[in-house]
């Protein structure tokens, strides 16, 4: 079913229906909380919100990109949730351990998941990536996350963001042009077309 049919009979109470809605787009929403804040857990706790906010919040749904209406929820709950670690000092991302020693390895860098010996190579592209991104301006994270990552288009990309069409292209381009620099300082931009991005187990909402 298109995503027009699953939002009219999820409007209906339909539970099925917008569980079909939430098995299609979960990775894409994990992934993108995942790029902003960087934290596997609270990416995981964050998308599951959206989803459950998305259900009661349906019928604000007014026409046009379900997945983009998505979108900015998630996002918007991003938002909310790095105010918080601004509020709460408590919750630093430094890497200092329980004893106030220096850790080199932070649990909130690893993916908690055993990783193969055989895609040990992978993920540490995968880190240098991630890593990568996360010194570009927040502005063009959000846009290279939307649009190279998630592979939305520039109109849903603009409706998630709040800023014109013109805006997101700009964005992405000089988004794009910064992050090969970096690679670039790196000496790894032979491999920079390669990406490895961590997803959680499928969720839906219970019955």
């Amino acid at each position: 079913m298109e995503d027009t049919e699953l939002v009219l009979a999820a409007k209906q109470s339909n539970l099925n229906a917008f569980n079909e809605l939430v098995l299609k787009y979960q990775n894409q929403v994990f992934d993108h909380a995942y790029h902003l804040l960087g934290n596997y857990d609270i990416a995981e706790d964050v998308s599951q919100d959206a989803f459950i906010l998305a259900f009661r919040k349906i019928h604000q749904h007014r026409g046009g990109s379900f997945r983009a209406w998505l979108f900015k929820i998630v996002t918007n709950l991003c938002y909310t949730e790095m105010r918080t670690w601004r509020r709460n000092t408590f919750q630093m991302l430094e890497p200092i351990d329980y004893e106030g020693e220096v850790n080199e390895s932070p649990r909130w860098m690893k993916d908690p998941r055993p990783v193969p010996e055989e895609e040990v190579e992978a993920n540490d592209l995968r880190e240098l990536l991630e890593n990568s991104l996360k010194k570009l301006p927040y502005d063009y994270q959000m846009a290279l996350s939307l649009i190279d990552i998630q592979e939305l288009d520039y109109m849903e990309a603009a409706s998630v963001m709040g800023v014109p069409i013109g805006t997101v292209k700009s964005r992405v381009a000089r988004g794009r042009m910064q992050f090969r620099r970096i690679l670039e300082a790196e000496d790894t931009l032979g491999n920079s077309k390669h990406r490895v991005v961590t997803r959680p187990a499928p969720t839906t909402l219970p019955g």
